[in-house]
């Protein structure tokens, strides 16, 4: 594992440290040390899915031990990254062996890993911008972050992010098709018309906060400023079918929380921006895909696949746009991707293409849902998103 571990990129090293650090994910919650409300689940986790709940518990385990025993804040560093970096692995070695397409065990040892490393006495000793920057390098890090090594001499490079499960109160055992996609295609070959891609990827977490912090564009930015790849998507489930979400919109309206439990505020009749760091997140009402949707359209399988136009606005009502120059102008309420999260990461990947890489292929895919873990329907989603994806690399 060490030794796979030294293979890590200097960039991605770079990234983790020098960005990485700045800010803290779990800026809602007042005293680091206090369990959030997702440490709280494990226990119910556990009891509920043992198998999947602890399926890592070496890495925890470990990580446990070693933090408890730690003296001081770069003892603690240097942990967090060992053993972020190690789980993102052993995830994807246990993910790819079992072959159950099951993207559970890695949501809940990171958990288990947050929770440990928040109750250690020497981590309870350290100033809170120390606490809050081990905390988030450990959100990174276990992520994927420093895992992003396009190295099979492909023509083209897909960078690709799916989320953690949510919803959780409804479903302890939710599993989401977009992180299973994530670990399926992660460092995968694709090739179309005798064009190769390589496919990296990153898992984002369901936290308002996150986001407000600046971790999407953290995580992306890197990659579209000096145009290292060739094409962004963002996967998030969704509704019946395949939905390509042409029109993103800038605003929160989803009465929903996110994995703390959190609820922005925000309605359908008072739609809100959400931050990037401490100010509001600027940019237009409406931004537009760029994929190649022609041919992504084609991607076969069990599932329609669709060019979803359909957005809201404060004074339109919901309807199906044509136009982007014909939404810009309106207050937006939701976009095709609707009002919640996965609406938002595609919102500012393409706020990022447009302020760096105009012509960069950048869009979001929302799979069909499934309650709780369905294998065979997690399998169907994984082919057919991987289907969508090689019909689009013929036209990057």
């Amino acid at each position: 594992m060490l030794s796979t571990i030294k293979k890590i990129s200097i960039k991605s090293l770079a990234i983790a440290i020098s960005l990485g650090l700045v800010f803290s994910a779990q800026s809602n919650v007042v005293n680091n040390t206090e369990l959030t409300v997702e440490e709280l689940r494990i226990d119910k986790a556990i009891k509920s899915m043992p198998d999947v709940a602890l399926r890592l518990s070496a890495r925890v385990d470990e990580f446990t031990q070693q933090v408890n025993q730690a003296t001081n804040y770069t003892v603690l560093t240097q942990l967090v990254i060992r053993h972020g970096t190690g789980l993102w692995l052993d995830a994807k070695t246990s993910f790819n062996q079992l072959n159950d397409v099951d993207d559970r065990p890695l949501y809940w040892a990171r958990i288990q890993m947050s929770k440990a490393l928040r109750s250690s006495k020497t981590f309870a000793e350290l100033f809170s911008n120390q606490q809050e920057k081990l905390l988030w390098s450990l959100e990174l890090i276990s992520r994927g972050q420093m895992d992003i090594k396009f190295d099979k001499n492909t023509d083209k490079k897909i960078l690709l992010t799916g989320f953690d499960p949510f919803f959780l109160d409804k479903h302890i055992d939710q599993s989401n098709p977009s992180g299973v996609v994530a670990l399926s295609l992660d460092d995968i070959v694709v090739s179309m018309e005798g064009q190769t891609a390589e496919i990296e990827v990153l898992i984002v977490p369901v936290r308002f906060a996150d986001f407000d912090q600046g971790m999407i564009e953290e995580l992306l930015k890197p990659y579209i400023a000096d145009k290292s790849v060739d094409m962004v998507l963002t996967v998030s489930m969704g509704r019946e079918n395949f939905d390509l979400e042409r029109y993103p919109a800038l605003r929160r309206s989803a009465n929903a929380p996110d994995n703390l439990n959190i609820l922005t505020g925000a309605t359908k009749s008072n739609p809100l921006v959400p931050k990037l760091h401490n100010t509001e997140l600027r940019g237009p009402e409406f931004v537009e895909f760029s994929l190649p949707i022609s041919s992504m359209l084609k991607g076969s399988g069990k599932y329609q696949v669709n060019d979803n136009r359909k957005v809201s606005t404060l004074s339109g009502g919901t309807f199906n746009g044509q136009a982007l120059v014909d939404l810009i102008k309106q207050t937006s309420v939701s976009g095709s991707g609707g009002g919640y999260l996965s609406n938002e990461i595609s919102y500012r990947s393409i706020l990022l293409r447009d302020q760096f890489n105009l012509t960069l292929p950048v869009g979001h895919i929302h799979t069909p849902r499934i309650k709780a873990y369905d294998q065979q329907a997690l399998t169907d989603i994984i082919n057919q998103t991987k289907n969508i994806i090689t019909q689009g690399v013929a036209e990057l």
